[in-house]
């Protein structure tokens, strides 16, 4: 399942999305003894996160540098319960 496009955060939020971080440690092609970081954020779902492993599959085919480790953490930071919607309006004077 891939994300929905034109959606907003809220709306992904309320269909289970959660914020998944990633960091990258890979090998400089010119300089294999030289480990660098890059850190990867997206809207994803849990526990299976499509969007992540798309993104793994594009570095190891695409980028020159060879992927030494992966470490990710996943946050929802908004449950379906946890919302509500509040229609109203003051006006004053």
């Amino acid at each position: 399942m891939t994300e929905p496009r034109g959606m907003s955060e809220t709306e992904l939020l309320l269909k289970g999305y959660g914020l998944t971080t990633a960091e990258f440690f890979y090998r400089m092609p010119d300089y294999i003894h030289v480990l660098n970081s890059f850190l990867w954020q997206e809207y994803d779902l849990a526990p299976d996160h499509p969007r992540l492993f798309q993104f793994v599959d594009f570095w190891q085919k695409e980028i020159d540098g060879p992927l030494h480790s992966v470490r990710f953490t996943h946050r929802k930071l908004i449950g379906p319960g946890e919302w509500r919607n509040v229609v109203g309006e003051f006006t004053l004077h």
